[in-house]
């Protein structure tokens, strides 16, 4: 009788997982179909985000009601939808220019708006009611910055509570007494899952709630549900989930809202190769999202072990844009072997809409423990100095850098400090007395082989001088070096 119990807990056990299976794939190759169109790009204001407030209030499905205000009296709502017994609090942007999740949130709430997946959807809203508090931190996101208007980081006010955006949350979270919540976040594109080449374009954590880091009941469902999340990911982005560090901070909403009683699960958007504006990570965040409230929903995640937590490995930050190994370089007459490490600095246009890409040389010497999203094998390569040119105006760009020119001197455009082809304009009075190789120089130089230049690097952008221009990403130019 007890084989046969056990016989059918597994074969129930194994359905389940077939199930949500499926659910995660279907998910995933219908996510066209529910995605906001209209916040297509990370730079998302406020204003952005209100025609869609609006939309779901005058839904008869949704309850959306005020709840606060930032400093600059931008208005702060919660989106609410389900007649479960369980609170669910999801919430988005508690730094200004992480705006991954406000976007998935979106679709998640486009989908759960959707006729389809009624099945699915009855299973979570019958047993759920979930709670969205999107751009948490509006005044920071109009300029798309990490902090409030204040100039603090919200997340480390959950003691001493003077922001009105902390105020809010620390309210809701009492209201609501939420069985789980979900704290959603970005981090930079330069963590790597540990020990490998792969950024780590997810990363969770189930957050301590004292320096001990113990694990009560409360956490160890929170690392259930990551595990869950973990196995969807690697279906997407294999070898490309890490695992946030669980130090304590004692004035971190995350930390304090786990020790309120909330499994919280911190769910950080890193980077992916070729997604500059995180769509396909915010994919992976509607995806996993809604899978691991469908295993809260259905109580599937209680079968997980918690030592499965620990084999999702660490967070670090060991990724560059383009790393350059084993390229000689020349100084005072003798040749030397290094390594480049080079990243490419967003800086915003006015507005905060755009951006520009200025790069620095980040580290230089032996960096064989480092990886990058783009890696150039330069053995047998020599660094060479590049070459100043004068030019009434420029037509061919890519005839410049074959002839080793990357400084123009030429009439520049007006207010504006880059330029779209990979050239550095300068003044006429420009002279460049002297070259060298130093971390925080902007990477601008030439590689020869077999005494032939061959590639070009300009603002940090390796170009093959082979090839033609728009067939690479060649990044942009600048105007004085600025």
């Amino acid at each position: 009788m007890i084989k046969q119990l056990l016989l059918s807990a597994v074969f129930l056990l194994v359905c389940n997982v077939q199930a949500q299976d499926e659910l995660t794939s279907k998910l995933y190759e219908t996510y066209d179909d529910y995605k906001e169109s209209s916040i297509g790009k990370r730079r998302i204001k406020h204003a952005d985000i209100q025609p869609l407030i609006e939309k779901f209030k005058a839904n008869p499905k949704f309850e959306v009601q005020k709840v606060g205000e930032s400093i600059q009296g931008r208005d702060l709502h919660l989106i609410s939808i389900g007649s479960g017994d369980s609170n669910i609090f999801l919430w988005s942007q508690m730094h200004g220019d992480e705006p991954t999740a406000t976007q998935a949130i979106f679709d998640i709430l486009n989908f759960l708006d959707a006729p389809e997946f009624k099945e699915e959807k009855e299973a979570i809203l019958s047993k759920l009611k979930l709670h969205f508090l999107p751009m948490l931190n509006p005044d920071g996101a109009e300029v798309f910055t990490r902090r409030n208007a204040l100039g603090i980081d919200i997340n480390r006010d959950a003691l001493r509570l003077q922001s009105p955006e902390g105020q809010t949350l620390k309210r809701i979270r009492d209201s609501l007494d939420a069985d789980f919540g979900f704290n959603l976040h970005d981090q930079s594109k330069y963590y790597n899952a540990e020990r490998t080449d792969k950024p780590a374009t997810i990363s969770y954590l189930a957050t301590a709630y004292n320096y001990e880091k113990d694990i009560n009941d409360v956490r160890a469902n929170a690392m259930k549900v990551i595990v869950f999340m973990d196995k969807i990911i690697q279906n997407y982005a294999p070898g490309q989930v890490g695992r946030y560090s669980d130090d304590f901070e004692p004035r971190a909403f995350g930390d304090n809202i786990a020790k309120w009683g909330t499994s919280l699960i911190l769910i950080e958007s890193g980077g992916y190769q070729g997604d500059p504006e995180k769509q396909e990570i915010r994919k992976l965040n509607y995806v996993s999202i809604l899978s691991a409230l469908y295993t809260i929903a259905n109580q599937s995640y209680k079968d997980i072990p918690i030592e499965d937590y620990e084999k999702i490995p660490h967070n670090n930050r060991m990724l560059f844009d383009l790393k350059i190994e084993n390229v000689t370089y020349e100084l005072l007459g003798k040749d030397y072997i290094i390594d480049l490490g080079i990243i490419n600095y967003e800086v915003d246009l006015k507005g905060h809409n755009e951006f520009y890409y200025k790069s620095s040389v980040a580290d230089q010497g032996d960096l064989s423990t480092y990886y990058a999203y783009k890696t150039f094998d330069a053995e047998g390569y020599t660094i060479v100095q590049p070459k100043v040119a004068k030019e009434a105006r420029i037509d061919n760009p890519m005839q410049l850098l074959q002839d080793g020119v990357a400084y123009v001197k030429t009439e520049k455009p007006e207010k504006s400090t880059f330029v779209h082809f990979p050239l550095i304009l300068v003044d006429e009075k420009f002279e460049l007395k002297s070259f060298s190789m130093q971390p925080g120089a902007n990477p601008t130089f030439f590689l020869k082989k077999d005494g032939k230049l061959t590639h070009a690097v300009v603002n940090g952008f390796l170009i093959d001088l082979s090839k033609p221009l728009e067939q690479q990403n060649t990044g942009n130019g600048l105007i004085n070096g600025k």
